[in-house]
């Protein structure tokens, strides 16, 4: 059975979820709905978009509470640690960006070449060298 779909909206997208049993979802065609543009190939979908839908309307609640937990516990008529455990279920099934990555290795010989140039003091080279700090 070969069913079309346009872009779905919040109700439409649950209803789609459930048609899929929770199956892993590939978009194949974007359209852009102000141009005539369709770009068509094998789309993962954001990952908020495969949360379950009470986890989507669980996050959206939480940013528009501005990320109050005593809010949320209002709303969802929960207390402090089931809003906390659920927002640490949700945060473990997302993949989050390093927004402070650890500094890359320093090359033996970009210290010892910085040393040579007198850029850095034997002291400081010594302190790099041994993975510490300027």
């Amino acid at each position: 059975m070969n069913r079309r779909f346009s872009m779905p909206k919040a109700k439409e997208w649950q209803d789609l979820l459930q048609l899929t049993l929770d199956a892993p979802l590939v978009v194949e065609r974007v359209r852009m709905a102000d141009r005539d543009i369709v770009i068509e190939g094998a789309f993962e979908l954001p990952q908020l978009a495969r949360l379950q839908p009470e986890d989507q309307v669980f996050v959206a609640a939480f940013l528009k509470s501005h990320g109050s937990i005593k809010e949320m516990e209002q709303v969802f008529g929960v207390s402090y640690p089931t809003v906390k455990a659920r927002l640490n279920r949700i945060a473990g099934a997302l993949e989050f960006v390093d927004t402070n990555p650890a500094p890359a290795p320093v090359e033996r010989s970009e210290v010892l070449e910085r040393l040579a140039r007198g850029e850095i003091s034997a002291d400081d080279a010594i302190k790099e060298l041994e993975g510490g700090k300027k």
